[in-house]
């Protein structure tokens, strides 16, 4: 495990759909990303911030990716589809995976905001490539494999003030 450093590079991944929901169903309140972002960096050097969002056509939605492009994050956007039966699906697992391995050769650690046990096997491959770990999330959604499988889980419900709007 690499030790935390004023010289750590870190990139954070930031899984929109993940933490939308769990702070709507817990809260019913919305993510502070500029107070994510900060508690993600904690004052390393940070190399790259990107946010996985959804276009649902939701008329606030592109103030809020502009939002997120002003406290600095990257905005990474799929358009949600509805198949013939009705049903919808957007994700962005594969995507926010391939970034994480893209990135792993660049930064010492990659910093999850989701609470998403998909993710846990991306984990255990970046710690395997040594780079550290850390996720954040709602300790009440997140997955036992994604919090054991990082070095470090931070849950996002032990600072509200800091974390949600």
């Amino acid at each position: 495990m690499t030790d935390i450093h004023p010289d750590q590079r870190v990139a954070v991944l930031a899984d929109s759909q993940n933490l939308y929901h769990s702070a709507q169903s817990f809260y019913s309140r919305n993510i502070d990303y500029s107070g994510l972002l900060e508690a993600a960096v904690s004052d390393r050097a940070l190399v790259r911030a990107i946010a996985y969002v959804i276009r649902a056509d939701s008329p606030e939605e592109e103030s809020f990716f502009e939002a997120l492009r002003d406290i600095g994050f990257e905005t990474k956007i799929k358009e949600i589809k509805t198949f013939a039966d009705g049903s919808k699906k957007a994700d962005w697992d594969l995507g926010m995976s391939l970034d994480a391995v893209s990135l792993a050769s660049h930064v010492d650690t990659v910093v999850l905001c989701t609470g998403d046990g998909d993710f846990a096997r991306l984990c255990s491959h970046l710690r395997h490539e040594g780079v550290r770990v850390e996720a954040m999330g709602f300790g009440d959604s997140a997955a036992d494999e994604l919090i054991e499988a990082a070095d470090e889980f931070v849950d996002l419900a032990e600072e509200e003030e800091t974390f949600l709007l």
